[in-house]
């Protein structure tokens, strides 16, 4: 009896250790895996995250992290899809009915993240102008940051931006100044319209939203398969 309680002991303190090892940025109890997400979930619904798609059938994705198109020259998320907190689905939808009135609509590159994934993006560059510092956590693992762009309705292709996604470079500040006419006026028109509906740009990256509401909201580390 005795030395099942020391087996299951050990079993529990490798179990932590692994725990805090894939966590070692940050303390393990501010990350929310599965179980308590459900837990947050339960007790405040707008807590959930929900698949893009199933909200604004139109939208289209470009989900760059699930190809070997990105930084990382690798798939990083098994499943090309996009989840966001049901509140921040819920503004997508007024940018994307107000878009469609001008012709226009979004393209979604990247949406929540899995933070594991994030500390993943910090090992191989700790730029943090470009990606998160995961001591901190992004406001993708919080599900309430999206990485996007427009596209004509019509052609389908996306209006020309300063630079293409995922650019490391100071001509994707959401102000650089030296770009052309056509592109001054499609990033001003996004921000405009992203503005108008509750979410704010980050001044290194054109293509990055956030929700006003980001700070209501925990930090996730949840695959795509389980959601």
């Amino acid at each position: 009896m005795m030395r099942g309680c020391l087996v299951t002991l050990l079993l529990i303190i490798v179990g932590f250790g692994a725990r805090a090892q894939h966590y070692k940025y940050i303390d393990s109890t501010k990350i929310s895996g599965t179980d308590r997400y459900k837990r947050q979930v339960k007790a405040n619904p707008d807590k959930q995250l929900v698949e893009i798609k199933r909200y604004i059938p139109q939208i289209i994705l470009d989900i760059r992290y699930a190809t070997n198109n990105n930084f990382m020259h690798r798939r990083m998320y098994q499943q090309a899809r996009a989840f966001a907190r049901l509140p921040v689905v819920k503004a997508l939808q007024q940018v994307e009915a107000d878009l469609q009135t001008r012709g226009l609509g979004l393209k979604i590159y990247d949406a929540y993240r899995p933070y594991s994934v994030t500390v993943k993006f910090y090992e191989m560059t700790s730029d943090t102008n470009f990606v998160a510092n995961p001591r901190l956590g992004s406001k993708h693992n919080r599900g309430c940051a999206i990485d996007l762009s427009l596209i004509d309705l019509k052609t389908g292709k996306e209006l020309d931006m300063p630079t293409g996604f995922d650019s490391f470079s100071r001509k994707a500040a959401a102000n650089y100044p030296d770009v052309s006419p056509a592109q001054l006026n499609n990033r001003e028109l996004l921000k405009t319209i992203m503005q108008a509906h509750g979410f704010k740009v980050l001044n290194t990256e054109w293509w990055h939203y956030d929700f006003n509401g980001w700070t209501g909201y925990e930090l996730l580390d949840i695959p795509f398969q389980v959601l």
